[in-house]
């Protein structure tokens, strides 16, 4: 009878101590700790460490580092104290789709600028069409990390 009494006695340490180490267990994500409004782009002074239940269930996947975002733009209101979602941050847009923008063509020696209105945004790197002022023509170009369009060659 002693020896049931044991048994059952550890089992009920030992079950107590798993629960208190699962417990223990968090996640820390960064979160906003200010209100992020669509646009805006994202600072780490804006951002701050929460502790989740390792159990926790996200409703869609979440940014698990801080140097993820910074430099990232808000796609949509991002609330204090709430975990980031990876599709609600975008690179920001260094063309914007209707505003005029330099264009650029170079091969060999020879370097053309122009002016030319983007029909998308664009990030860096992303191709992008726009529209030949001069000429009207459209035409297909790369962004470029100072807000340029190269065409021709990339």
């Amino acid at each position: 009878m002693k020896t049931i009494f044991h048994i059952a006695l550890t089992a009920l340490l030992v079950s107590g101590a798993f629960l208190r180490d699962a417990a223990a267990e968090e996640r820390i994500l960064p979160v906003p700790s200010v209100t992020i409004y669509p646009g805006d782009t994202i600072t780490e002074s804006m951002l701050k460490d929460r502790a989740f239940p390792e159990n926790y269930r996200y409703r869609t996947a979440v940014v698990e580092s801080p140097r993820v975002l910074a430099g990232k733009m808000a796609r949509r209101t991002l609330l204090p104290g709430e975990p980031i979602p990876l599709n609600a941050v975008d690179d920001p847009k260094l063309v914007t789709r209707g505003v005029q923008t330099q264009i650029l063509f170079e091969e060999g020696g020879l370097s053309i600028m122009g002016v030319g209105i983007p029909l998308q945004s664009g990030t860096m790197g992303e191709t992008v069409q726009v529209k030949n002022v001069d000429s009207g023509r459209i035409i297909t170009g790369r962004v470029q990390a100072d807000g340029r369009i190269r065409i021709g060659v990339y």
